[in-house]
């Protein structure tokens, strides 16, 4: 194994709160206002200051940002002059935005700021209004995020559009929330450029490489990589079959995270497919492009075990990435195969292109030997969820109602969208094998129900398990918004760490 890999990083910018917009070269406000109206108000901002600006420009702010185009309407934005800089104002609504308004109006004034660049960063300054530490948190979350880009493979330098982000508030206790926004930040920062890089720098090796030095350093958390050789020796037949095609050799990493004190232990299992070809069921040219994606479940758990020990929650937190390349060769992985999965339960592969399930098989079967009071495993796992779902909102399919509720409340708190779906007696029956103990697919309807079926075989009854299939939201093509960028966009990270620290509390 390399000592050390060189990976595309995107910095993030610096952060910090203040009482002013003193110093900052682009200043964000809210626009509030009825829909469909004519009028607004801005939200932010000191009576004094919005009184010199109009005065300068002889004519109402709010007035002058609808008549350029400006509203209310969420994600709109308007770019006035502001003393010897810029005022963007950014739609937020009927009223004063707060949670997750307050998260996509910052990450919409600092994407349309970054668009102010010249030939070195700007200085932006949230001014809306934010009255709370936890506001200050949440704004800075967005406004961070809202401030990513894809890091470029040249030869070129390439200047970060935005140096600084300082949040303007005078709430007492804001420093400590600041320093969980830029844990958080941190955190998505790493997942999306894992996802990011292309597949020929990232492959299980360099995947486990990178993640044992981003997380081997941090106060009580270790990390394990398991090589070709240690996993055939464990057992771990679903890594070693769906990585046999590819001369890029599959690895399972071990993140532990065991503060002393610790009560409550959650299982976090992501699957880790750094590139999938479809295997021998070889994907199309369209539907393979964007593949380098597919290990967006494994960045997931690993950013946020990163999160978790950095934010020093008293929970142990086991976090495993499943990671092999799904290739197709003569050495490759058959339909009809049977493959055994550690602790020796067999599958019958239906389908070569339905291998993330087969990775993480192995990684579920090992989290059972933790004895976990919780499991969660997410994965970029169906086409079938993005058909019912669409691109924004994950799949959830859980053990109990008692599980359901739990993830629901962690992930309202992260502002990321899941919708829960059933697992029907139907598609348990569709895994039936008359020659191993499962299939690994049945009938195509209800894919995604299917698809979670099978994975809770590999968990323990006494556990709570959740499955997450963040297939539509962990990879944006269309059109950067809000504080989700194009590429990948690190769905999940942040529901694992507010679910850590739910069931630390």
């Amino acid at each position: 194994m390399p000592t050390s890999v060189h990976l595309p990083v995107t910095a993030r910018p610096a952060l910090r709160v203040s009482r002013s917009a003193s110093g900052a070269d682009v200043v964000v406000a809210a626009l509030i206002g009825a829909e469909g109206s004519a009028t607004a108000k801005i939200v932010g901002l000191t009576p004094r200051a919005v009184k010199e600006a109009e005065t300068s420009l002889g004519t109402d702010l709010a007035s002058l940002a609808i008549r350029m185009g400006g509203s209310p309407r969420p994600g709109s934005t308007a770019v006035l002059p502001w003393k010897s800089g810029s005022l963007i104002l950014v739609g937020a609504g009927e009223t004063a935005p707060a949670d997750e308004d307050l998260r996509q109006a910052a990450g919409w004034g600092v994407r349309a700021a970054a668009e102010l660049a010249g030939d070195k960063g700007v200085k932006v300054a949230i001014d809306m209004g934010i009255g709370s530490a936890e506001g200050v948190r949440i704004a800075a979350e967005g406004a961070l995020l809202g401030a990513y880009h894809i890091s470029r493979i040249t030869e070129s330098e390439c200047v970060d559009p935005i140096a600084e982000v300082t949040i303007v508030s005078q709430a007492r206790g804001a420093k400590p929330e600041l320093r969980k926004a830029e844990i958080m930040a941190d955190a998505v920062f790493l997942a999306r450029d894992w996802i990011n890089t292309p597949a020929n720098l990232l492959y299980p090796e360099s995947f486990a490489t990178s993640a044992t030095e981003e997380l081997g350093d941090i106060a009580n958390l270790s990390v394990d990589v398991l090589d070709e050789k240690a996993l055939a020796s464990g057992g771990y037949g679903g890594l070693l079959a769906v990585g046999k095609g590819s001369n890029r050799k599959p690895r399972l990493v071990r993140a532990d995270y065991h503060p002393e004190g610790a009560s409550t232990t959650l299982a976090l299992v992501g699957k880790g497919i750094t590139f999938d070809s479809g295997g021998l069921n070889i994907k199309t040219t369209d539907g393979m492009y964007t593949m380098k994606c597919d290990m967006g479940g494994a960045a997931a758990v690993l950013a946020a075990i990163k999160a978790i020990a950095r934010l020093e929650l008293p929970i142990h937190v086991i976090g495993y990435g499943c990671m092999a390349e799904n290739m197709p060769s003569g050495k490759a992985w058959r339909p009809s195969d049977v493959v055994t999965i550690h602790g020796g339960r067999t599958v019958e592969n239906s389908n070569s292109d339905a291998e993330g399930r087969i990775v993480m098989a192995d990684g579920l079967a090992r989290s059972t030997e933790d004895n976990p009071d919780m499991v969660v495993d997410i994965a970029t796992l169906t086409g079938a969820c993005m058909v019912a779902l669409g691109t924004s909102w994950a799949g959830l399919m859980t053990s109990s109602t008692e599980a359901a509720d739990t993830l629901l409340d962690a992930s309202e708190a992260a502002g990321e969208n899941f919708w829960e779906l059933p697992i029907t007696d139907e598609v348990r029956e569709g895994l039936h094998s008359d020659i191993a103990d499962t299939k690994s697919s049945g009938s195509r309807a209800g894919g995604a129900m299917g698809a979670a079926a099978f994975l809770q075989g590999f968990v323990s009854p006494q556990a709570d398990w959740a499955h997450l299939d963040i297939a539509g939201p962990a990879f944006n093509e269309s059109k950067a918004h809000d504080y989700i960028p194009l590429g990948g966009t690190g769905f999940g990270v942040r529901t694992l760490v507010h679910l850590a620290a739910n069931l630390a509390s």
